[in-house]
């Protein structure tokens, strides 16, 4: 057996697939920036999210959406400060954060926090140590130098070998700071510096991404690859994210991020049941 597991989580992979609950509290997110926006509402939805099934609440103060503006992380810590502890208290699963600040980690470890969700890209050093320090989970995602732009992955033969060089990368990182492997989840970076084709690619060859004894998280919840050959815009994102997050666990990902936690939760039971 293997598991994603810290200090106060335990997720035995390859085992079913698990939900992660997207809380922004952002105003500006790509699909439902502002709906959440009071400390109140937020913990209305994350108790709702948990009722519906889902495995971890993942909150966000950071828009990762083309084009938006990123925050400092005095702003970002600031945001955060409104919410993480409300939401933390209303729930009983595990409560993760998205982002790329070591002091707004430092500070929601410390605070309710069991995992972060790292889109940097950079292993960074000082994250890594917050990570050991406080036994977290940590998420850590293929995003090329934080990439605004599409990327080229001609040189590494296509986009799957150039994420499975990442995930080795990062594989060996998380072990130099002496975090433990089941401490680290894996995440391909969906919409981060890639071409839809790229996406694409992806989604057809998470059997080439998953490892047996790492965690995967497939994050492509409503995303720009969802609606380009779709047409779907808005809530109608719903389906074809269903489609692919389908796909995904098919190829045996381990946790699917999600908007919609109560259609993930249907989708995902029935296709577990048919593959696992």
């Amino acid at each position: 057996m293997y598991f994603f597991k810290g200090g106060g989580f335990s997720f035995e992979i390859n085992k079913r697939t698990y939900i992660m609950g997207i809380l922004n509290v952002t105003p500006d997110s790509f699909f439902d920036g502002g709906k959440y926006n009071s400390p109140e509402k937020a913990v209305k939805r994350a108790v709702e999210m948990e009722l519906e099934g889902a495995d971890i609440i993942d909150i966000g103060a950071q828009s990762t959406r083309p084009g938006s503006v990123t925050l400092g992380f005095e702003e970002e810590l600031r945001l955060v400060k409104r919410f993480l502890i409300p939401v933390a208290k209303a729930v009983s699963i595990p409560v993760s954060i998205d982002t790329f600040y070591p002091e707004v980690a430092e500070y929601c470890l410390e605070n309710g926090a069991k995992i972060i969700n790292d889109v940097s890209g950079t292993l960074n050093p000082e994250m890594a140590k917050t990570v050991k320090r406080h036994n977290s989970g940590w998420i850590i995602v293929h995003n090329p130098s934080n990439a605004s732009d599409i990327c080229d992955y001609s040189g590494y033969d296509g986009v799957v070998n150039a994420v499975n060089s990442f995930f080795e990368m990062a594989e060996k990182a998380a072990k130099d700071f002496d975090i433990k492997s089941e401490s680290v989840c894996l995440d391909m970076g969906i919409g981060f510096g890639k071409s839809h084709s790229d996406n694409i690619q992806l989604i057809k060859n998470i059997n080439l991404l998953k490892r047996e004894d790492r965690a995967l998280l497939t994050a492509l919840s409503c995303k720009r690859v969802t609606g380009e050959n779709t047409g779907a815009q808005g809530e109608d994102r719903l389906f074809p994210t269903i489609a692919a997050n389908t796909l995904a666990i098919a190829g045996k990902t381990d946790f699917i991020r999600v908007h919609h936690v109560k259609q993930a939760v249907l989708a995902a039971k029935i296709t577990d049941e048919a593959i696992r």
